[in-house]
């Protein structure tokens, strides 16, 4: 399957019927890191599960990332170039690398190209701390 470079996010979810329509909630993660926000409209695709998926949804099964959910595209220690594009709610640099992946960068300011170390990553976004801001 081919992931557009526009992708933003990636989850998993489950269909839920709510009176007159079906809905699907967007996990807080995903707005609280910078890649979506409240109030927008987004293009929405959705993929069937695989054959030998689960369908429980405990919160055992919601934490574990399932087999075909993509690897982060960093690593703990890489070195990184990156141009700040948005800055954060609690005033962070917000970077994007490949599909739409995260890195806050602390200290950075909108249109700054900096080279960080990834210091942290999760799931759906990574910390960068600066170590040249002159490139």
């Amino acid at each position: 399957m081919e992931i557009s470079d526009e992708l933003l996010c990636l989850f998993s979810a489950d269909v839920r019927a709510e009176d007159d329509r079906y809905v699907v909630e967007v996990p807080r993660r995903e707005v609280e890191t910078g890649a979506i926000e409240p109030g927008d409209t987004y293009r929405v695709a959705l993929i069937s599960r695989s054959r030998g998926e689960s369908s429980d949804t405990d919160e055992a099964s919601q934490s574990s990332s399932p087999p075909s959910e993509p690897q982060p595209p960093v690593e703990v220690g890489e070195l990184r170039y990156v141009e700040i594009e948005d800055i954060g709610k609690q005033g962070d640099g917000i970077a994007r690398v490949e599909r739409g992946y995260v890195i806050i960068v602390p200290g950075a300011e909108i249109g700054e190209r900096v080279k960080v170390e990834i210091t942290e990553v999760k799931s759906n976004f990574a910390v960068g701390e600066i170590i040249d801001d002159d490139f």
